[in-house]
């Protein structure tokens, strides 16, 4: 059987952030039910969800790194947890801090550069140690871009040249760049070959992820056109390695989201789409106070520019103030000024807007269960899972045609389209977005047909987890 060892900062459900948690956290299961072993290597963070867990110490160890001796210790998940083996690598003052990359007071840690390059030497340090090296080695996101140089060029990591690296861009915007004062971090590598870490002066992570992998992928076919257009300064390094780099299209754990057994929701899918979307409305509008009559749009997401969670203050007030008949629901965290308005509006709008500042997993099913629309105007989205969630769950996508919208939701303007959708972030065209869904929501039959067709799209990860397998076999 052959092997992939997935390299990430985040796995669901142990250490997430955003959706490079949940890809990593059901990517390698789906490859396993294909055929292929799959496994993740994680750093061991002190987290709640990580310690609740029994890992078992399967081996520790030391090597040099710059004037000190990093030390370092094993620890194994089974893979009856999870469905797939996890391995979390404890390395002392780096990792045993109660956050991913920010304290719980939303604080970012300010030795990124030194933890996430101690991560990677350990992981190659530590794999060197395998009597069979994995067939694949699948890094994730700019905390493992300088594996696939170590892999080529590193003093000592002479057995790695020949196994095939994959590079996959969650998200373009964050490149990890560091200056060369960080030297006494790496490894002993090929130093004529140090260009390939270098972008503008400084050490790019993302950069040399994308130069020295052998097969780059993004989270979806249009983000990687996007890319070459706007991606923060890498626009010709993606043009120029655009033979090697593909788009495919995240999935969704289809176990977990799934409207027939899902524990979290009020009442799960049985026979009729029809009971099912109204018994988890009538709990959903009881549970926030909104009106009956009205439809439920949501939104559920970080309050960050990037998803356009700026808009909402505007969108909301617009709308209401106008006297549409809509009810609003947000759940969602991020920028204290959104904070405060929101729930200033909502104190305006008790009737017809719901509030929920922080996240709440078990309330993000009953949101998708139970809304009518899903709003998400974002900025910038590499891929997007919620409107997959939702679309699961019979609710309709209001959505930017961008990224991995643009690949996942199609125009109800259209044959078997599953949503609206709108082409700029902007108050205008959203509002011209939620006119349409309002005055859609009108005819309930045709309401209905959507729902009970979007519903039997399938997102799951068996079809994206064999299209990263075809890639693997096409390099092996």
């Amino acid at each position: 059987m052959k092997q992939v060892v997935h390299i990430s900062a985040e796995c669901f459900p142990l250490a997430k952030v955003g959706g490079l948690a949940d890809v990593v956290g059901a990517l390698p299961k789906y490859q396993r039910a294909a055929g292929w072993e799959a496994s993740v290597v994680m750093p061991y963070y002190h987290l709640p969800k990580m310690l609740e867990y029994s890992w078992q110490r399967i081996a520790s160890g030391e090597f040099n790194l710059g004037q000190y001796v990093l030390q370092y210790g094993v620890y194994m998940l089974d893979a009856e947890v999870l469905g797939f083996t996890v391995y979390a690598l404890d390395i002392p003052g780096k990792f045993d801090r109660p956050g991913v990359y920010a304290d719980p007071q939303g604080n970012f840690y300010g030795d990124g550069p030194d933890r996430y390059l101690s991560f990677q030497h350990t992981v190659l340090k530590w794999l060197d140690g395998w009597e069979k090296l994995p067939d694949v080695i699948h890094c994730h996101d700019h905390h493992s871009g300088i594996i696939p140089f170590f892999m080529k060029f590193g003093m000592g990591f002479d057995r790695f040249r020949e196994v095939p690296s994959v590079f996959t861009i969650h998200n373009g915007r964050y490149h990890g760049s560091f200056g060369w004062n960080m030297l006494y971090a790496f490894p002993f590598f090929d130093w004529q070959m140090r260009s390939l870490l270098e972008w503008d002066g400084v050490v790019n992570p993302l950069a040399a992820g994308i130069k020295c992998a052998w097969k780059v992928t993004t989270v979806s076919p249009s983000y990687l056109n996007e890319l070459k257009s706007d991606s923060q300064g890498l626009e010709w390094l993606f043009e120029s390695e655009s033979a090697k780099s593909s788009g495919i299209l995240n999935g969704i754990d289809s176990e977990v989201w799934n409207p027939a057994t899902d524990p979290m929701i009020e009442v799960p899918l049985k026979k009729s789409v029809r009971k099912f979307k109204s018994s988890n409305r009538a709990a959903l509008i009881k549970e926030f106070g909104l009106q009956k009559s009205a439809p439920v749009i949501s939104f559920i997401g970080r309050f960050a520019d990037e998803k356009g969670a700026d808009l909402l203050p505007e969108v909301i007030h617009q709308t209401l103030s106008l006297g549409m008949h809509v009810n609003f629901i947000v759940l969602g965290s991020g920028n204290p000024w959104l904070h405060h308005a929101l729930n200033s509006q909502q104190q305006h709008y008790p009737n017809q807007l719901g509030i929920f500042i922080g996240y709440n997993e078990a309330l993000a099913h009953k949101i998708y269960a139970g809304s009518d629309f899903l709003l998400m105007p974002s900025r910038v989205e590499p891929c997007g899972l919620n409107q997959m969630y939702a679309l699961r769950y019979g609710t309709i996508p209001v959505v930017r045609r961008i990224g991995g919208l643009n690949d996942s939701v199609t125009d109800l303007g259209d044959a078997e389209g599953s949503g609206f959708m709108f082409s700029h972030a902007s108050v205008g065209d959203i509002l011209h977005a939620i006119s349409r869904a309002v005055d859609f929501y009108a005819d309930a039959e045709e309401v209905l047909a959507v729902q009970e067709r979007i519903m039997q799209i399938d997102f799951s990860w068996s079809r994206s987890a064999q299209d990263y397998i075809s890639l693997y076999e096409n390099m092996t």
